[in-house]
C-alpha cells in the first residue's frame, strides 16, 4: 500500500514515538524518499488509523493537519516558518489509513530532551560532548544549558507567533508538539526547534466552511462564549491568548522539570502548582519555590535580567 515513491521495507519505527491525540493514536515513522525529484530526502511519516474504531475522527483530524499547513505553507502569502515542521503532502492507503509526510527536520520532542536534562542537572554533567574546562567548573554546564533551553522556547515562540499571523492556533502547544534536531548542548548554535501536531489547529476566526473540520474547536468557541467574546475580533483574541496560556504552561515546563531534581515535579504537578494551588499569582509562586532546594536552578534562570523570566511567565 505504499505509493510510488515509497519503499515500504525501508520505513523505520521511531523508538517510542506514538501520539495520543484526543482519542486518536497514531504512529510515527522515519523513511527516505526513493525517486522523484526529492529523492534521498529523509523523512518522517505520520499515520493516522484506518476507518474503524474512532477511524472517523482521525480521518478528520488528518485533513484538518493537512489543511492547516497548506494554510502556514501558502507560498503566495510570503516565506514559510522555519520554526514549524514542513509538510510535503499525504496520501491514503487502501486499508483506509491517512498518511501525513514530513520533511525530517529532527524527531526529538521538548519532552524527550527535558527529561534528559534533569537526571543531567541532577549529575551536575552536559548533554552531548564536555568542554575541558567543565571538569574543574560544574557551572558551566548549566550555563549552556540555559542557552540551549532559551533559544528552544525563543523558536517555539516564533512558530507561535508565526502561525497567528497566518490566522491559525495550535490548540495544542506542549512539550511533545515541539521537536528539535539536536539535544547537544555544545550545539546550540544549530538547534532549530519547531512546532508540529497541527490536528487541532484551527483558524483564529473560526470562519472554514468545513463544520466537520470545525467541530474540532467547538470546545475552544463554547470557553470563548462563556468568556463574553462573540464578536469576531472578540473569538480571535481569546483564542490567541489561550494559545499564549498554554505557551506559558510550556514555558513553565521547559525550565523547571530540565533544572529540577528528578522526581520533584512534572507537567501535571507544575500545572496544578499555577492554576489551583497559587492561582496564577506568579509572585507567590516565586516565593514558593525560591525557598524549595530542589528547584534552586529553575529560580535562578527565572531570575535573570531583573526577574525577566517571571515576567514572562506572568
Amino acid at each position: 500500500n505504499a505509493p510510488s515513491g515509497f519503499d515500504r521495507g525501508d520505513l523505520t519505527r521511531i523508538s517510542g514515538q506514538e501520539v495520543e491525540e484526543g482519542s486518536v493514536q497514531t504512529r510515527l515513522y522515519s523513511g527516505r524518499i526513493r525517486s522523484g525529484d526529492r529523492m534521498g530526502t529523509r523523512v518522517l511519516l505520520k499515520a493516522y488509523p484506518a476507518m474503524t474504531t474512532r477511524g472517523t475522527d482521525a480521518d478528520v483530524m488528518a485533513t484538518n493537519e493537512l489543511r492547516s499547513h497548506v494554510i502556514l505553507q501558502d507560498a503566495s502569502q510570503g516565506e514559510c516558518s522555519e520554526n514549524i515542521i514542513y509538510l510535503y503532502g499525504g496520501f491514503q492507503t487502501r486499508v483506509g489509513e491517512q498518511w501525513l509526510v514530513f520533511r525530517d527536520d529532527g524527531r526529538i520532542t521538548a519532552a524527550d530532551y527535558a527529561k534528559e536534562a534533569a537526571q543531567a542537572t541532577a549529575e551536575g554533567r552536559a548533554i552531548g560532548e564536555w568542554e575541558f574546562w567543565d571538569r574543574f567548573d560544574k557551572s558551566r554546564p548549566i550555563q549552556r544549558r540555559r542557552h540551549f533551553i532559551t533559544k528552544l522556547l525563543r523558536g517555539t515562540f516564533k512558530g507561535l507567533a508565526f502561525m497567528h499571523a497566518r490566522g491559525c492556533l495550535h490548540q495544542s502547544l506542549g512539550p511533545a508538539s515541539v521537536v528539535i534536531n539536536t539535544k547537544e548542548e555544545r550545539g546550540v548554535g544549530y538547534l532549530m526547534p519547531q512546532l508540529r501536531d497541527l490536528a487541532f489547529s484551527t483558524d483564529a476566526r473560526d470562519s472554514t466552511l468545513d463544520r466537520t473540520v470545525s467541530a474540532l474547536s467547538e470546545g475552544l468557541w463554547r470557553r470563548a462564549a462563556m468568556a463574553g467574546a462573540h464578536m469576531a475580533m472578540e473569538r480571535k483574541a481569546f483564542g490567541i491568548a489561550d494559545d499564549i496560556y498554554a505557551g506559558g504552561l510550556f514555558l513553565a515546563y521547559m525550565v523547571f522539570v530540565p533544572f529540577c531534581e528528578m522526581g520533584s515535579i512534572d507537567g501535571p504537578s507544575l500545572q496544578r502548582l499555577l492554576e489551583t494551588t497559587f492561582r496564577l499569582d506568579i509572585s507567590a509562586t516565586h516565593e514558593y519555590c525560591e525557598v524549595d532546594d530542589h528547584w534552586v536552578e529553575a529560580v535562578r534562570l527565572l531570575d535573570l535580567d531583573d526577574g525577566a523570566g517571571w515576567q514572562l511567565l506572568q
